[in-house]
């Protein structure tokens, strides 16, 4: 399988419709139409560790299901639609379902893995099975999780 060359994917992490502090892609290793693996650092100073278990933070399961999401769905789906979006057509991807399991805290400053396998893209629906790893490679959490393409 290859992957996209460091151009293209340079291309898709300009095309994120995201920003700070909501954006959590930090790196693509690897981009392809079947796999895409990515990294992303929870810094510290990320707003939400304020408040959520004020005297021990630990990042909260649904940014850990967006943080897998980023990289698993919305830049494999850039990448499916790049012709498209260089084109001047501007579809978006929105997460339209998961199934998620959780096995281990993400503590602030921790730098994660994510790997995701495509299941299929069929009438503007991407489906992929997605799993994030720690720094010690040990499973953080998996699941499942699919996007719809529409136009913004």
């Amino acid at each position: 399988m290859e992957t996209a060359d460091k151009e293209t994917i340079a291309q898709v992490l300009n095309w994120l419709p995201y920003g700070e502090p909501f954006l959590f892609v930090d790196e693509l290793e690897a981009l392809s139409e079947d796999r895409v693996v990515g990294y992303y650092r929870f810094r510290p100073e990320l707003p939400f560790y304020a408040g959520h278990f004020k005297d021990h933070p630990v990042t909260p399961g649904v940014i850990l299901t967006e943080c897998m999401a980023q990289i698993g769905v919305v830049c494999m789906g850039i990448y499916l639609l790049r012709a498209q979006i260089a084109g001047g057509e501007a579809p978006g991807v929105a997460l339209s379902s998961q199934e998620v399991d959780y096995y281990a805290p993400v503590y602030p400053g921790e730098r994660v893995k994510v790997v995701a396998e495509r299941e299929y893209f069929r009438f503007g629906k991407l489906k992929c099975r997605v799993e994030m790893r720690n720094e010690e490679d040990a499973l953080v959490c998996k699941g499942v999780l699919a996007g719809m393409t529409k136009r913004i």
